[in-house]
């Protein structure tokens, strides 16, 4: 276990205006593409979660899975991934939801998980928390339990942490940009 105190904003990069005026995107690509920064994260992530309940990584589509995979062999667990509609080659599962403009669907596959499963639910950026919301329709089908779901951003101005703490899951980023 490392103590090396990680302050994830440190390697975000944050481009204004993209892709529609008045947005402040915080873009992870400086922090996956940073040696050091990446696996200051994924210590980070392996420290918080190391010696719980938990056996399996669920990743969404697509930055979910460069998180959660080195984060599986870490904590020793296997990874799932979640993908967009149409990606996945065997039976699946799909739950819909709601986007600004229009929807989107994400599938899993059918023997993914069991009801023994303890599941940690990863994605890059919690905004108005539909996907994670959706991932956690998908794993509920399953009757497994989901621990945390934990991201490296969190934008409480967008409220979906607090849609998702209203579902019932325990939420966890690494930082978080409020009201900037």
């Amino acid at each position: 276990m490392r103590t090396t105190t990680f302050d994830p904003k440190a390697y975000i990069r944050t481009v204004p205006n993209w892709p529609i005026e008045g947005v402040q995107f915080r873009d992870i690509t400086t922090l996956l593409g940073d040696k050091e920064g990446f696996r200051l994260m994924i210590d980070a992530l392996a420290d918080r979660y190391r010696g719980l309940d938990i056996d399996t990584i669920v990743g969404l589509d697509a930055r979910g899975f460069i998180i959660g995979a080195p984060l599986a062999y870490l904590l020793d667990c296997k990874f799932v991934p979640i993908r967009k509609k149409g990606k996945l080659p065997f039976e699946t599962i799909g739950e819909t939801y709601e986007l600004e403009y229009g929807q989107a669907t994400v599938e899993m596959h059918t023997d993914a998980l069991s009801k023994e499963s303890k599941v940690l639910l990863v994605d890059d950026l919690i905004a108005t928390g539909g996907t994670l919301l959706a991932a956690q329709k998908l794993i509920a089908s399953f009757d497994a339990e989901i621990v945390e779901a934990c991201a490296v951003i969190d934008l409480p101005d967008l409220g979906g942490s607090n849609k998702l703490r209203e579902a019932g899951l325990k939420v966890y980023a690494l930082c978080e940009y409020e009201g900037e």
